[in-house]
């Protein structure tokens, strides 16, 4: 007995690993990227607090880090779904020449008649 291995005639199928995440999925991860960095911020705020007066320098550079971080935060979450897009792959293979088009003809429709008796 011969057997004969399975070949597929037609396209593959596109892959679903290849498919962009869902928007609210996306919005989720933008949260919680912002939400960790205002954590960040929080605690560089109070670094510098704690350490104004012993240690200057690491108070500066909290305040810096303060300030900054806020920006750097909306930017990042702001890009997110941007920078999934890039290049979309083709979906459906499209054919080079259109389906010719049929042209109908114009019909007219008449009232039915009535018959007048009298």
């Amino acid at each position: 007995m011969s057997r004969t291995p399975w070949r597929r005639e037609d396209p593959r199928a596109e892959s679903i690993t290849r498919a962009r995440t869902g928007l609210s999925q996306d919005l989720r991860g933008r949260q919680r990227r912002y939400v960790t960095a205002m954590l960040v911020r929080s605690a560089c705020v109070v670094l510098m607090a704690l350490t104004w007066d012993r240690w200057p320098a690491v108070a500066v550079c909290a305040l810096v880090g303060g300030v900054v971080i806020p920006y750097v935060a909306v930017v990042a979450a702001q890009a997110g779904w941007r920078q999934q897009r890039g290049v979309r792959p083709e979906l459906a293979r499209t054919d080079d020449e259109p389906a010719p088009r049929v042209v109908l003809e114009g019909t007219l429709i008449l009232p039915p008649e009535r018959n007048t008796a009298g």
